[in-house]
């Protein structure tokens, strides 16, 4: 993904805007598509900051956090359970709708990995 356009070049364009030129004209003027005047200008208006929102990352799974005991507890005492099943019993128990990565980096974040299961290997030829 590329770097964010400057805080400067948003700064102008949006004083631009301000200044009584459209936001059409103003984006032709700093070489960035009229959507992008558009929501820079939206931002600007509604939050008052020219900078822009942090790039890539998790941003959801921290409404999981909260059942993180329930989750954890329940994976002690069924250690065999899929994340699958683990995302059922979130929805079902506490109405919380969650993928499967979801709960997978929840687990991750609290030192749980992957362990291959020795009844499931191949058998092998003698």
């Amino acid at each position: 993904m590329p770097k964010p356009l400057s805080t400067d070049i948003r700064h102008r364009l949006v004083q631009a805007v301000e200044d009584g030129v459209s936001r059409r004209s103003a984006a032709n003027r700093f070489g960035v598509a009229p959507s992008t005047a558009v929501k820079w200008v939206a931002v600007w208006r509604q939050t008052g900051s020219f900078e822009p929102r942090p790039l890539g990352g998790d941003r959801r799974s921290h409404r999981i956090e909260q059942y993180a005991e329930d989750i954890l507890t329940l994976v002690h005492d069924t250690p065999d359970m899929t994340l699958a099943e683990l995302a059922v019993h979130l929805n079902e128990t506490h109405g919380l709708k969650v993928s499967q990565s979801m709960v997978w980096r929840l687990l991750d974040r609290h030192g749980f990995t992957l362990k291959k299961n020795g009844a499931r290997q191949r058998t092998t030829t003698s």
